[in-house]
């Protein structure tokens, strides 16, 4: 008499339910950690752009215009907007927000209306908002 080898139908199925199981448990926990470093990744980006919004300040004794933006920090404005301009004051190109989104910036601010806002919409990219569809505001 010959023994098959191998796994019965009920053995897989068991198989298969423990592991629905143990993802039902755990995808909730991986997914609510997205937001989390999403979150922490707009706010390190924001204080680097603070930094370099900063630096900008120090060498012409403004912030960029809200019509030069955060491009300013990168390419230089002209003579007459950013006479000692020292640029660039990033060393990459000013990234997108982590939602993919442009990040908002006025200058001056309406919030901080000596200096600048810099802002992003969060996920859903309106104002407004609760959780990772809450807006991020820096400075």
């Amino acid at each position: 008499m010959t023994r098959r080898r191998g796994f019965t139908l009920i053995e897989l199925v068991v198989v298969i339910i423990v592991l629905g199981l143990l993802a039902g448990l755990v995808a909730p926990q991986i997914f609510g950690r997205v937001s989390e470093a999403r979150d922490v990744a707009a706010k390190t980006q924001m204080a680097t752009l603070g930094a370099a919004l900063d630096s900008y300040r120090l060498d012409n004794g403004t912030y960029p215009t809200t019509a030069q933006g955060l491009k300013a920090l990168r390419e230089n404005p002209g003579a007459s907007a950013a006479p000692a301009w020292r640029g660039p004051y990033l060393r990459k190109d000013v990234p997108a927000d982590p939602w993919g989104r442009p990040w908002v910036y006025a200058s001056p601010g309406v919030r901080n209306p000596n200096g600048f806002d810099l802002m992003t919409f969060g996920r859903d990219g309106k104002a407004g908002g609760s959780g990772e569809d809450a807006d991020l505001i820096g400075q």
